[in-house]
């Protein structure tokens, strides 16, 4: 027996979130805390052995079953805390860095996009329309949409790094965050009501 035959019979006794992870791969973490919360031994045949015997008293393992949701909503919620905290602490070491690479990508980023590419098609499509190279223009014409979608995408992160690059330097002279554009049109609510 394996801990995904138990699923339906879990989800049946009121503790759906449980029951679905039985069926996953943190199954075993589920069915150990399944298990404690009925007074058994942590391994599928005795969790379903456990359910059968008090199929009578069926009150019993439907709160055993939802008391151990409950435990698997917590630790969840402890190993996202866990995660979270572990990304801030990576992303504060990334700010304080003086790596080249983590300082100079956007900047350069920046650079290139609009000193190489953005003069590279004005000039190619300038050079078209000047000699009337018609395939060309047509080639422009065709690929206009694929072009704006490109230099939309392109210059909206730059935007966005320019927006915020500006909150990071802000936050680092006043030694608080700044918020961003939602931020700012909550703070814009708020003091109209």
């Amino acid at each position: 027996m394996e801990w995904g035959d138990l699923v339906k019979t879990v989800i049946g006794l009121g503790a759906p979130v449980l029951g679905q992870a039985l069926g996953g791969p943190l199954g075993g973490t589920a069915g150990r805390i399944l298990a404690d919360a009925l007074g058994t031994e942590p391994t599928p045949a005795a969790v379903n052995g456990a359910i059968v015997e008090r199929g009578a008293d069926s009150t019993f393992a439907a709160e055993a079953a939802q008391k151990a949701e409950a435990e698997w909503a917590a630790a969840l919620a402890q190993a996202a805390k866990a995660q979270v905290a572990e990304v801030g602490a990576t992303q504060r070491a990334e700010m304080a860095s003086g790596d080249l690479v983590q300082r100079w990508w956007r900047p350069l980023y920046a650079l290139e996009l609009s000193l190489i590419e953005c003069p590279a098609f004005a000039l190619t499509l300038l050079h078209a329309l000047w000699v009337g190279h018609g395939v060309g223009i047509a080639g422009f014409g065709t690929l206009s949409g694929l072009l704006m979608t490109y230099f939309g995408a392109r210059f909206g992160v730059l935007g966005v790094y320019v927006s915020g690059r500006t909150r990071e330097k802000q936050a680092a002279t006043t030694g608080e965050a700044v918020p961003g554009l939602v931020g700012e049109v909550i703070k814009a609510i708020a003091k109209r009501s």
